[in-house]
């Protein structure tokens, strides 16, 4: 497990102590928008989630993994979503639940974790990420690890009553 440990986190598999933590986050309404979620998830749901979550990222096309401190502490999560092994490329997604783990370099450490995974042990060429555009924390994060704006989708997000641009970003594998 060399590849998802960093020198101050490390990326794991999703347990069924995560449930308390997962629960706050999916029914967290500031977030639905970057997820497209409009309801509730029950904790029953989310249960059966986590039974499933072993299964096989070829089988379902995504992977979550948790991201802890090195004193087991539960941080955030980071996804690979819409895994495509003919085009070799996943999205990336990733969400820090506490406020006061943002900006000390928790992200950072994860995201590049799981770019060394996702391009050393699945063969991906490329990850992409869709961001708000007003969402300045996330473009310097994955500007930062190398992920180039590749194009601007107008109008693409509801929320708040009005339209919102979103942003694609990809990290093509040198």
């Amino acid at each position: 497990m060399q590849t998802l440990t960093g020198k101050n986190i490390f990326l794991r598999a999703l347990e069924p102590e995560d449930l308390d933590f997962l629960y706050l986050l999916e029914n967290d309404e500031t977030i639905w928008e970057v997820s497209e979620t409009q309801v509730p998830y029950s904790r029953y749901i989310l249960r059966e989630y986590l039974r499933n979550s072993h299964k096989d990222i070829y089988e379902v096309k995504q992977l979550r993994l948790a991201i802890s401190g090195l004193d087991n502490t539960l941080l955030g999560f980071i996804d690979l979503f819409d895994f495509c092994p003919k085009n070799k490329r996943a999205g990336v997604g990733i969400v820090i639940l506490d406020d006061q783990k943002r900006n000390k370099g928790v992200g950072t450490e994860a995201l590049g974790l799981l770019m060394d995974y996702a391009f050393a042990h699945l063969g991906l060429h490329q990850l992409y990420a869709n961001i708000a555009a007003d969402n300045t924390a996330s473009i310097r994060l994955f500007s930062n690890l190398g992920f180039e704006k590749a194009g601007v989708k107008k109008d693409w997000n509801f929320s708040g009553g009005h339209f919102r641009d979103e942003l694609l970003f990809q990290k093509i594998k040198k």
